[in-house]
């Protein structure tokens, strides 16, 4: 996800929500790792938060983990660690 808000208190909102979810890859943008489910319930939390008007969110889709670990993501210069992909037993 990345975005684009140019209000101080909204953006410091969006950004603490976002980092519930997920790792912060630059300032602005932030790689989660959602179920269809949390994806959901995530994007209704940006709604309330955010304004139409003047704020912009990109959500995409880069496959599992695993997979934008391995051919969705290149770095130029520095670059930041991904989060591994995790294992669940149940």
């Amino acid at each position: 996800m990345a975005y684009d808000v140019p209000d101080d208190k909204r953006r410091t909102r969006l950004s603490k929500l976002l980092s519930s979810y997920g790792e912060r890859m630059q300032f602005s943008v932030f790689l989660i790792d959602l179920t269809r489910a949390s994806l959901m319930l995530l994007t209704d939390q940006l709604e309330e938060l955010m304004d139409r008007d003047d704020d912009a969110i990109l959500i995409c889709d880069l496959g599992t983990s695993r997979e934008a670990n391995q051919h969705s993501i290149r770095y130029l210069g520095r670059q930041a660690k991904l989060p591994q992909p995790q294992s669940f037993i149940v």
